[in-house]
């Protein structure tokens, strides 16, 4: 399976944050045929370890989230169910959405949405709060409080499809394009005898604060740490907002939530081996894994490496194909060095 295969893999997934047992299963498998020890913790994250050539090797953890931005239903009125988000989602994308309802058995419905002949002018203009959105399933009351009880999750449709030959356009690539570059690595440095263990960790609740990320850095106890995520990607509407290049290569964070020493690797690393990267300044919390992980314990060196993404929490995100392989390249590229380094 290429890299593109375990995008559309990942991605056909339904696993909002804080339900993510169904993405957690697929990554597992795909994990456990290249690591030597698997094991999923209380909170849900995927923790798969590549034991090293000597005992009391240091550790270097691989971060990407596996869970998305979806809903849980709240209520019922008259069929329709209502709901909250889960994650930053965007109101103004919800009306006429199309959505997954993770009920048993799923059900798939819509966001019911006014059409413009009955809104004012002033109605138009602006975007309708979620509390005032509801979901069509169509179902009468009876059967929604049967099928669909408060607490169900669900998910935004988005199906992966191509974009012209280079882009793939879907729901969850945030951040399951990037679980999918960690299990491409994972795969590359199956037979490879390295001087440390790594530690390839799909985390959970990233979407609601990194809460997985907590949980398993201070399992992983690592001295390392590559946190994979993606970032904006530059779109006619963003010109001049610091947003990376579609394109441009691994995104490589540069400020204090990365070790410097560890930045310089990484540029060091593209230019040796001929791999497109561009530097993202990144000044404050870089709302990635790196956050918690960089002071788990007593402190672990963070990296951050992303991925450029457009159209971010939305079910259409857009990654370039070419982006993520030079992403894999990097940080397999990386990890060799480290490992010849620390011999």
């Amino acid at each position: 399976m290429d890299l593109k295969e375990k995008i559309f893999e990942l991605t056909a997934v339904d696993a909002p944050a804080g339900s993510e047992t169904a993405a957690a299963e697929k990554i597992a498998a795909m994990l456990y045929r290249c690591t030597d020890e698997m094991r999923v913790d209380p909170v849900g994250n995927v923790l798969a370890v590549k034991r090293s050539n000597k005992p009391d090797a240091p550790v270097m953890l691989i971060d990407a989230h596996m869970d998305e931005v979806g809903f849980i239903v709240t209520g019922q009125e008259e069929g329709f169910l209502k709901f909250s988000a889960i994650g930053g989602v965007d109101p103004r994308m919800l009306p006429a959405r199309e959505v997954n309802i993770m009920s048993d058995p799923p059900l798939y419905g819509v966001i019911a949405c006014l059409p413009p002949h009955v809104l004012t002018a002033e109605e138009r203009e602006k975007a309708v709060e979620i509390k005032n959105l509801y979901i069509d399933a169509g179902l009468t009351a009876e059967e929604a409080e049967r099928l669909v009880p408060p607490g169900t999750p669900g998910t935004f449709r988005g199906e992966a499809c191509m974009l012209g030959d280079g882009q793939i356009c879907s729901k969850a690539l945030d951040d399951r394009s990037c679980v999918a570059i960690m299990i491409e690595v994972a795969e590359r440095l199956k037979k490879e005898e390295l001087s440390m263990d790594v530690v390839y960790m799909a985390s959970v609740q990233a979407e609601l604060g990194c809460r997985g990320a907590v949980a398993g850095a201070f399992s992983a106890a690592p001295d390392w740490c590559i946190a994979l995520d993606v970032t904006h990607a530059e779109t006619p509407d963003e010109h001049g907002k610091g947003v990376m290049k579609l394109g441009g290569g691994a995104a490589i964070g540069i400020g204090p939530n990365m070790d410097r020493k560890m930045t310089a690797q990484l540029r060091e690393t593209a230019a040796k081996n001929g791999l497109a990267s561009q530097l993202e300044v990144m000044s404050g919390h870089t709302g990635t894994d790196a956050w918690p992980i960089q002071v788990s314990r007593e402190g672990v060196r963070t990296a951050v490496v992303s991925l450029p993404l457009k159209y971010m929490h939305s079910p259409v995100e857009v990654i370039k194909l070419s982006d993520a392989e030079n992403i894999a390249d990097l940080v397999t590229a990386f990890i060799l060095e480290r490992s010849a380094d620390n011999a």
